[in-house]
């Protein structure tokens, strides 16, 4: 049996909802973050995306595109993302 990762656990198991809130908060992080590039935004769109809200009440969200870790502080993206998930 082969052994299965948190990461691709979380991948599998959040896909739907989080990706589909995620795609839809994009156009707003990008905003935010003027300093990401059009190569590193066209490859994560490639990636695995999974979205870990790690403090709510802080806005900290951590995004994992592939390998990669990056955390946004993002009071209105973490609202999204709770309604979304439908908590």
């Amino acid at each position: 049996m082969s052994q299965a990762s948190r990461r691709s656990f979380l991948a599998v198991a959040g896909s739907g909802a989080v990706t589909t809130a995620v795609v839809a908060a994009a156009p707003s992080s990008r905003a935010a973050s003027p300093s990401a590039s059009s190569s590193a935004s066209s490859s994560a769109s490639t990636q695995p995306l999974v979205a870990h809200v790690r403090d709510a009440a802080a806005g900290t969200v951590v995004l994992y595109v592939g390998h990669d870790e990056v955390v946004v502080q993002d009071h209105d993206l973490v609202r999204r993302l709770t309604r979304a998930a439908g908590r």
